[in-house]
């Protein structure tokens, strides 16, 4: 069982060049918690993971402490929005470097790349490099449960 069977192949990317409230909208806009920034050739320079993007909205102090399960209540801080300036920067000031697999990986080589790095969803890329899809756990686990139907 290979990715290119079972990734979604409708794919919203952005260039570098998006503002982060840009690629917010187009997040919320299409409910995806990944957004692939790709270069003129469409391949792959970085991602936005929708983890990435709510870090902006967190208090400092989250960062601080081992264990938040003693805040009950983060009162007004729930209201709190990142500041205009941070919303106007490039995406390219926020993404991380993307883990791909080509479109030919088999499911359990991108789960376990998925799992080594601690992502739940990844672009997936033709035999030159261009965004063609984009896999997540969620399809990778529903592909192999479902082949488990046929065991005896």
């Amino acid at each position: 069982m290979i990715v290119k069977r079972f990734m979604k192949r409708t794919v919203i990317s952005v260039p570098a060049g998006t503002t982060i409230r840009a690629a917010a909208a187009l997040m919320s806009k299409h409910h995806i918690g990944l957004l692939p920034v790709v270069d003129d050739n469409e391949q792959p320079v970085g991602v936005l993971d929708i983890h990435d993007m709510l870090t902006l909205e967190l208090p400092d102090f989250v960062k601080l402490v081992e264990d938040v399960d003693f805040v009950h209540d983060f009162g007004a801080v729930e209201t709190t929005r990142p500041m205009a300036a941070s919303l106007s920067k490039k995406v390219d000031t926020l993404m991380e470097k993307p883990v791909t697999v080509p479109e030919d990986c088999g499911l359990l080589r991108a789960y376990a790349l998925m799992v080594q790095h601690d992502i739940h969803d990844m672009p997936v890329v033709s035999k030159r490099g261009k965004l063609i899809g984009v896999i997540s756990r969620v399809d990778i686990g529903s592909a192999i449960l479902k082949a488990w139907e046929k065991v005896d």
